[in-house]
């Protein structure tokens, strides 16, 4: 079979595409929505965009940014899903657009990481005027090449001595190779220090805090689907979808501006029965 992006997943619409998002799948698209978040403003849509089901997240992003910035209005700080974020993003929404993204990054998945004592690359000093990295014992790499990696983004392959590597004591923290010495994968230096640096405080209360807004999209999907219909796309075509999408959120702008203008409070994030039963002093 060719690519989902390479091949037509319905008869009635040659434009729809086979998507999934863990163990859920669909054929058709996905809507990406963007609005305000101000605790004393109305919260409205200010961006909607429509793409294929097989289309990433990721990819939407300096997009969405690029439209908001041309209409002027760009937020200071643009709160994202883990899937809207990478090294690369976080760098250049700040460079060019002048936009905080705050969003989760993916954690360091090395076995080194996840081991007691395990030589995960925060333990690497890097170099990175005179292209050399230090391991923890004190030994310097062999070569530092840039490379392509197998998603397109440009990288740094760093390499240490096959003869250091095979007689280092602690060789079991670093590498499971039998023989090849330990091999690290940079990014520039401006994304390998945001991405450390988010790593570290996507852990803190702070940032939890502050995050928690981005729970309220979730109440925008719900109410477009509740209202709307949302998820039942009512025509077939990529634009005439996007269409439709356009007007469901121009629909959900009025009431939730004449919400507003009643003095209806925003509404806080729900609690289940069984996490409320969780958090009580005495749940029996």
């Amino acid at each position: 079979m060719p690519p989902a992006g390479a091949r037509s997943s319905s008869p009635y619409d040659p434009d729809a595409r086979f998507g999934n998002k863990r163990s859920t799948t669909w054929t058709g698209y996905k809507i990406h929505l963007t609005e305000t978040c101000d605790e004393d403003e109305p919260h409205l849509i200010t961006r909607v965009e429509t793409t294929q089901a097989h289309l990433s997240d990721v990819a939407q992003t300096e997009q969405i940014h690029e439209d908001l910035s041309r209409r002027g209005l760009l937020p200071e700080e643009h709160i994202a899903d883990a899937g809207f974020v990478d090294g690369e993003l976080l760098v250049k929404s700040r460079t060019e657009y002048g936009v905080g993204l705050l969003g989760p990054v993916r954690p360091n998945v090395g076995w080194q990481a996840r081991v007691e004592g395990g030589y995960d690359i925060t333990r690497f000093e890097i170099d990175w005027e005179r292209k050399k990295v230090v391991c923890p014992e004190g030994q310097t790499s062999r070569s530092w090449s840039p490379k392509v990696d197998k998603w397109g983004n440009q990288a740094i392959q760093v390499k240490f001595s096959r003869t250091t590597c095979g007689k280092c004591e602690s060789r079991a923290l670093c590498t499971r190779a039998r023989g090849d010495p330990r091999t690290l994968t940079l990014r520039s230096k401006e994304e390998h220090e945001i991405i450390q640096s988010v790593r570290v405080r996507q852990g803190t209360a702070e940032w939890k805090e502050k995050y928690n807004k981005r729970a309220g999209t979730e109440g925008v999907f719900s109410q477009a689907d509740r209202l709307c219909g949302l998820r039942r796309a009512r025509y077939r075509g990529l634009a005439k979808i996007q269409f439709e999408h356009v007007i469901t959120a121009a629909s959900l702008n009025l009431v939730r501006m004449v919400q507003w203008l009643r003095g209806v409070p925003h509404a806080k994030t729900r609690t289940s029965r069984f996490a409320a039963l969780k958090m009580s002093p005495n749940p029996c």
